[in-house]
């Protein structure tokens, strides 16, 4: 058997300014904007580099759903982002305006800093701590 995670959907209340915070802000790639009604669009965004999943950015079409915007997991950490440099990431975030709800620090799967993106989502950037033996 083989299955893999295609997309995680986050609620977003505008498209466009979702799209203008992942791709400006995180420099993920907009990968898909697909128009299917005069409400609705499809859209994708992924970080450079990665092959896997991608976040798909759904625009809340009711109350319920408005009120899960920003609060998706309760408060806990939603998304966790891996990077191959922690220091480049993380000085992004800070360039950018980006909220850090905690600072960095080592742990032993690797080096992390929780922020937040535009709704309050709160995120973890990680550089993992490569096994003994790999490159």
């Amino acid at each position: 058997m083989n299955q893999q995670l295609a997309h995680i959907a986050i609620v977003v209340d505008d498209y466009d300014k979702a799209i203008e915070f992942y791709t400006q802000k995180l420099h993920f790639e907009l990968i898909e904007d697909t128009i299917l009604t005069e409400t609705k669009r499809w859209v994708k965004v992924k970080p450079k580099g990665s092959n896997e999943c991608c976040l798909l950015l759904a625009k809340a079409a009711n109350d319920e759903q408005k009120s899960r915007i920003g609060n998706q997991t309760g408060g806990r950490v939603f998304l966790f982002l891996y990077t191959d440099d922690f220091k480049r990431d993380y000085q992004n975030l800070i360039d950018m305006d980006i909220t850090i709800i905690r600072e960095p620090s080592h742990e032993e799967y690797g080096t992390v800093v929780v922020f937040e993106d535009l709704y309050g989502n709160l995120w973890d950037l990680i550089e993992p701590v490569l096994p003994q033996g790999s490159i």
